[in-house]
């Protein structure tokens, strides 16, 4: 194979490049709009739209696994087009509850479940499916363009819905995310998926077993869960208690909360466009060491504001908090895909999304540490959270590989080696 066709990504991911765009963007938008129809058009208080937000998180603790191993069973693209028409068919049905007058809270939080369960299934199968449609010399590259699509989505899409909404009403910002969803399933139509080596089906708990022991056995894949549990929960200290903080503390109106905590999406995007760049050019476990390092002088830079009550130091925090980190979500991605067999895919990315189970973890904590003592000393304890998570990666041996590890398979050795591991 040539060089200029090597480094060329293949027509089959790109059109899961523009499906991951446009599913990403209908899911934000989605995700913006709700709690402000809930509070505009329904005009419930905050209590019930706290409900909302659990409505609209619980997924991915109740789903993600399961469909780790709907991933591992079936075909990837056929669960992830059929996900996304479920996601569309409840954006549907909301678009078409608001045309009629009928919406009410209850219908939106069933159908934001819904459309939630589509993005949890949606989210576990695209990195299963990435090694399956470009060379391993380009995973780096394809998981850049996946994650690229991800931070623009998160950065755009809550400003999108949130315009739509109070410009056009709620029908409209419904009605586009429906479009999106919808295009989404048709670029999704047009992958050809290669045929996966068929695996024998056992009790769903052994499955499940499996990956959770593979993961808690793997020299490289353990530490990097950990490492991305206390940086789930530490960063989530932190924007707890950022807006009453910011405002308080570092005199910022509601605007200038809105541009610092826009930084954080600036740094994502950067991030995302060089990371084929900083693959290239350092070793690869130098690069999956920048994001929990860049999340520690992140956390170290906030700190600093108690004492320099600066809002362009808040700023520099939030751009370096999305800046390297996404550099972690791109290489580690690659990690995984590269050392786990493709049978265990769908699982092992299912694990990784259930360290986002550390989030309420963080805010839990904040608010305790923030209604005892002040916010002062939550921003404090975050610094030791980043400190702790950088330690457990630093120690690791993920941060000594100078390359990407070789892809490996389905072979004869490989898989009854991660059956012994549930034994060991």
């Amino acid at each position: 194979m040539s060089h200029s066709c090597i480094e060329r990504l293949p027509d089959t991911f790109n059109r899961l490049a523009w499906s991951n765009l446009a599913a990403q963007s209908a899911e934000q938008i989605a995700l913006a709009a709700a709690p402000i129809v809930a509070v505009l058009l329904l005009g419930v208080g905050e209590g019930r739209t706290g409900l909302l937000q659990t409505a609209l998180t619980l997924p991915f603790v109740l789903f993600a696994i399961p469909a780790g191993l709907l991933a591992d069973r079936m075909s990837r693209r056929t669960l992830m087009a059929g996900a996304e028409a479920l996601r569309a068919i409840a954006l549907l049905l909301t678009l078409g509850l608001i045309w009629v007058g009928a919406l009410t809270m209850p219908l939106l939080a069933l159908l934001g479940f819904v459309a939630v369960c589509g993005t949890v299934v949606y989210s576990v199968a695209a990195p299963s499916l990435v090694p399956s449609l470009v060379v391993p010399q380009l995973l780096g590259a394809a998981n850049a363009r996946i994650e690229l699509a991800r931070t623009v989505a998160f950065a755009s899409g809550p400003a999108i819905g949130g315009a739509l909404v109070g410009f056009t009403g709620a029908a409209p910002a419904f009605g586009f995310a429906t479009a999106l969803s919808i295009i989404a399933v048709a670029l999704l139509s047009g992958i050809h998926e290669p045929t996966r080596t068929t695996v024998q089906r056992r009790n769903p708990v052994q499955d499940i077993a499996e990956g959770l022991s593979f993961v808690a056995h793997h020299r490289y894949l353990r530490p990097v869960f950990i490492t991305q549990f206390i940086f789930s929960a530490a960063s989530f200290m932190v924007l707890a208690v950022f807006v009453p903080y910011a405002v308080r503390h570092l005199g910022l109106s509601a605007s200038g909360v809105g541009v610092t905590l826009a930084m954080y999406g600036v740094g994502m995007v950067i991030g995302a466009l060089l990371a084929t760049r900083v693959m290239k050019r350092l070793p690869f476990g130098t690069v999956i060491a920048l994001g929990p390092i860049t999340g520690f002088v992140a956390s170290v830079v906030m700190a600093l504001t108690t004492w320099i009550p600066s809002p362009a130091l808040a700023g520099l925090s939030f751009f370096l908090l999305g800046v390297g980190p996404i550099l972690w979500v791109i290489s580690t991605a690659t990690l995984r895909q590269s050392v786990t067999p493709p049978s265990l895919l769908g699982r092992v990315s299912a694990i990784n999304i259930l360290s986002y189970g550390a989030r309420p973890i963080g805010t839990g904590i904040a608010a305790v540490i923030g209604g005892l003592y002040h916010v002062e000393a939550c921003l404090y304890l975050a610094v030791a959270g980043f400190a702790w998570q950088a330690m457990v990666i630093l120690t690791s041996p993920a941060v000594t590989l100078e390359r990407q590890p070789d892809m490996v398979g389905d072979t004869a050795a490989t898989l009854p080696q991660a059956s012994q591991l549930t034994t060991s």
